[in-house]
């Protein structure tokens, strides 16, 4: 079992950065492929980035392509999220989530096993 903790948000004006982490603890988080997800209210929850589990690949929205970057530093059971550039658009609560997966990422929320209690970025204009 896997535990997933979000951290890094908060309130940002448009233009500006911010870097969110998902600290996973249970067991090594490297061998599990991540994602970042995120929702606002009255809308499903909207994919925004993935990683495989040796980082070596990586698939972005095509809102967030450019402006946003996932990452990860499996010694420290650790993955990021640069988000640069930020727009009110990005404004959601922000989900990381996990599978237990060697070969790949996955951008479909019904394919990862594992979820955060999400993090709050809000960004004004």
């Amino acid at each position: 079992q896997v535990q997933l903790v979000e951290s890094g948000g908060g309130l940002v004006q448009a233009g500006g950065s911010l870097r969110l982490s998902c600290a996973a603890s249970g067991r090594t988080f490297s061998g599990y492929a991540a994602g970042w997800f995120r929702q606002v209210p009255k809308k499903e929850r909207e994919f925004v980035a993935a990683i495989s589990w040796s980082g070596g690949s990586t698939y972005y929205a095509d809102s967030v392509l450019g402006r946003f970057t996932i990452s990860r530093d499996n010694a420290k059971n650790t993955v990021f999220l640069q988000m640069n550039s930020l727009k009110p658009e990005d404004t959601a609560v922000y989900y990381c989530a996990g599978r237990y997966d060697l070969s790949s990422y996955y951008t479909a929320a019904l394919e990862y096993d594992y979820w955060g209690q999400g993090t709050q970025v809000t960004v004004s204009s």
